[in-house]
């Protein structure tokens, strides 16, 4: 029997292609899809992965034999399903393994109006009727399955969204990674003052170039050398789903994703005065600090899309971002969009005179270690050893929202969450100047190894 539990993680269905992951799964996933959702109609989206048309066909032949309908909505982002879900307010499925190697692949799950699924929301409920076969009896009517494909619209809403009338021209370097952002960007773009220059545009899920993963720094190299040498105003890195959106600047660096966080909060917070803004443990306290100073309410998150997706919901929050370059919007089904993100971005950098380095500026106050990781034997013990050692200094405060955070009150904190998956502590530090930052990071990590 397959081993379900490696293969349904905690947001999505995730693993290699046909050893985890095949067609047969595919077709039982949709059929337990309907008897969770109760739904008689869904909508599908696919990847450009060599293996998702198959699957996609798979997990709609087992949702119509439950009985239910399903549109195809052909070729497109993560961020297109949820608005596929939400603008027709049905459930999506999204057959992709976003950044992860060529042999992968995925499902997404999301009920209707894009609400998130994962494992405490239906995906521990799926894996228990895989490991039992406890499959729905086919229906008496099996459901059909129409083709309908939405990119035009989902390029319309999103500019309906955001206006760039009023922007100067830029120049624009998007490096799509052989993702889908090469099928997306240009509906999306057609018609803005935006020149284009496309790089690894073509579909490919082999991912020739690089890995479409821009979290990776190594897979930001190309797309920064292309900015210097075509003089561009902006870079923007998405990876393989295209529902992040990692930005480089005119001088070719990478723009801290914080920096994006309190960029766009003030533009929400514009539309929408004292609004919730969700960010998660490990976002820079200038974001924080620039949500109140624009009249906002900064919401702390854990790490990952379900918990910031709930505290959305819970807070009504106009706006949620995290390090990770996953943005959320409450005009987007609460969904997270790095295109609609990406649209902010240049409106705000082409409403103003200045480039992009001078703009982001604005919103990082701060230095910071980037995550930094540390295998351990003991990985409770030695988060209790951490905090035992900051316990009694003056001024210090700690909790254990996500991991462990200690606060120093004077600009300097730090976080060390541990990995869902390996023995592992990831190491964030945040502090006012490069030397105090560092010396923070040697001494925590000195702690822990």
């Amino acid at each position: 029997m397959p081993d379900y539990s490696r293969l349904v993680k905690a947001y999505d269905i995730r693993g290699q292609v046909p050893e985890q992951l095949n067609t047969e799964i595919a077709t039982k996933v949709g059929a337990l899809f309907v008897r969770l959702t109760g739904a008689d109609r869904i909508v599908v989206a696919q990847d450009m992965r060599t293996t998702s048309p198959a699957l996609a066909e798979a997990f709609a032949a087992g949702a119509n034999s439950a009985g239910a309908d399903v549109i195809d909505a052909g070729l497109g982002s993560t961020d297109y399903l949820y608005y596929c879900s939400g603008s027709l307010d049905l459930p999506g499925v999204m057959i992709t393994a976003s950044h992860n190697p060529a042999r992968d692949n995925g499902i997404k799950l999301c009920r209707k109006g894009a609400a998130p699924i994962g494992e405490d929301t239906g995906l521990a409920q799926i894996r228990t009727w895989l490991e039992t076969d406890d499959l729905p009896a086919p229906a008496p009517t099996p459901g059909t399955t129409t083709r309908r494909e939405l990119l035009t619209e989902y390029a319309a809403h999103l500019n309906s969204l955001v206006d760039l009338s009023g922007s100067r021209r830029l120049k624009v370097v998007a490096d799509a990674g052989n993702g889908m952002a090469g099928h997306t960007v240009p509906a999306v773009f057609a018609g803005l003052p935006i020149d284009l220059v496309p790089l690894y545009f073509e579909l490919d899920g082999s991912f020739p170039h690089h890995e479409a993963n821009p979290l990776e720094p190594k897979n930001l190299l190309d797309l920064q050398a292309k900015v210097t040498e075509v003089g561009a105003d902006i870079g923007l890195a998405f990876d393989g789903d295209a529902d992040r959106c990692f930005f480089i600047d005119e001088k070719g660096e990478a723009v801290p994703p914080s920096a994006i966080v309190g960029l766009v909060a003030v533009r929400e917070l514009a539309k929408d005065p004292g609004s919730a803004i969700i960010h998660n443990v490990i976002t820079s306290a200038a974001a924080v600090e620039i949500i109140r100073e624009h009249g906002g309410t900064p919401v702390r998150s854990r790490v990952g899309h379900s918990f910031m997706k709930a505290l959305m919901a819970e807070h009504d929050a106009v706006f949620g971002g995290e390090h990770s370059g996953h943005y959320y919007f409450r005009d987007f089904w609460r969904a997270d969009t790095g295109m609609l993100t990406a649209l902010h971005v240049l409106a705000a950098l082409g409403e103003q005179g200045r480039p992009l380095s001078e703009l982001v500026a604005d919103y990082s106050r701060y230095v910071a270690s980037g995550e930094i990781n540390s295998e351990v034997a003991d990985v409770p013990g030695a988060l209790d050893e951490v905090e035992a050692a900051y316990r009694k200094a003056d001024q210090v405060t700690s909790d254990r929202l996500d991991g462990l955070t200690v606060d120093f009150g004077d600009g300097r904190w730090f976080n060390l969450r541990p990995s869902n998956t390996e023995p592992l502590l990831r190491l964030n530090v945040e502090a006012p100047d490069e030397r105090s930052m560092a010396a923070l990071r040697d001494e925590v990590l000195a702690l822990i190894r």
